[in-house]
């Protein structure tokens, strides 16, 4: 199942209705402030590795070899909110995409009725949406120095609203195995367990709320970043052809830093990335609150020179 994508005069439409009545809401964050964060050279880990030799043929000078550099970096391909209250994405201008919507009406958590029985269980609505960065990937990527992937900016990849029946119930995930095998796919340290990843909905039964949403993100990055997945999503697969000179990475796995990695953005922007778990637990936490991710994905690449690629050097 595919989410059908906005068209650009309804976005800019509805990126300005937003601003205006949306200017006033606590801990936001807005567009210009996410594409400066894009700006962290921790998260972007820029590195030369080797070079990539092209074999280039023409009718007129024969053929030859030319060379071009091979880079690896990570790329800011998704905005990953998780908050409390069904249509108030901390994202500012994206919040008109998620309102409340047929049987996705509410939001917040069920409480403890006494505090030393821990058995809170909370919801988070959760949108991905194409971070506004990527722009500037796909156009450098034009003079060989950067790669670029196939997302595509302010597109929304999963919006949770869409998928009520999957992200509010469960089904037909916690059905799965993953779901009913203690230790398998599961987030978080020895003794310190944030969640299981599956059933990937908007519930977890955990107490402490920064988990609860750092859970429910990475979940959607699960779907998302996965074709196929019986929830209502546009996918997002990383492009991997090294014979164009492109080294995608796999789906996105909780623990793998090969995979992925998250820069916090909302309530307190970071200018660094890590993977869950990621201390964010004694910084983050609002409670309850909304928050937001920037999901970096690793890609190496180098410029296609050639019509076939000869050999390339470097990990």
């Amino acid at each position: 199942m595919r989410l059908l994508f906005m068209m650009p005069v309804i976005f800019v439409l509805s990126t300005v209705v937003v601003s205006m009545t949306s200017a006033s809401r606590a801990h936001a964050i807005t567009t210009p402030e996410i594409i400066q964060s894009s700006l962290s050279t921790q998260c972007l880990d820029y590195q030369l590795i080797g070079i990539c030799a092209w074999l280039h043929c023409s009718a007129f000078s024969g053929c030859r070899v030319r060379t071009s550099i091979r880079v690896k970096h990570y790329i800011p391909e998704l905005v990953v909110s998780a908050y409390e209250n069904t249509g108030e994405n901390p994202w500012t201008e994206m919040a008109m995409l998620s309102p409340p919507l047929g049987n996705a009406l509410g939001g917040g958590s069920a409480r403890e009725s006494v505090a030393h029985q821990h058995s809170n269980t909370h919801f988070k609505n959760v949108d991905a949406i194409g971070h506004p960065s990527e722009a500037f990937y796909q156009f450098a990527r034009g003079f060989g120095w950067f790669c670029d992937s196939q997302a595509q900016p302010f597109r929304p990849y999963f919006i949770s609203t869409l998928d009520a029946l999957a992200w509010r119930s469960g089904v037909p995930e916690m059905a799965y195995p993953e779901a009913l095998t203690p230790g398998v796919r599961e987030m978080g340290a020895m003794g310190d367990l944030w969640s299981p990843i599956y059933p990937r909905s908007g519930f977890v039964s955990q107490t402490h709320d920064y988990k609860v949403a750092a859970s429910t993100a990475q979940r959607a990055a699960d779907v998302v970043t996965r074709s196929g997945q019986p929830h209502v999503y546009q996918s997002l697969i990383a492009r991997h052809s090294p014979n164009s000179g492109i080294w995608g990475p796999g789906p996105v796995r909780e623990g793998d830093r090969k995979t992925h990695q998250w820069q916090p953005l909302a309530p307190n922007m970071r200018m660094s990335c890590s993977i869950f778990p990621d201390g964010g637990e004694n910084n983050q936490l609002q409670d309850p609150g909304d928050y937001a991710w920037a999901l970096w994905r690793p890609y190496r690449c180098c410029q296609r020179r050639g019509q076939e690629l000869l050999y390339f050097t470097g990990e």
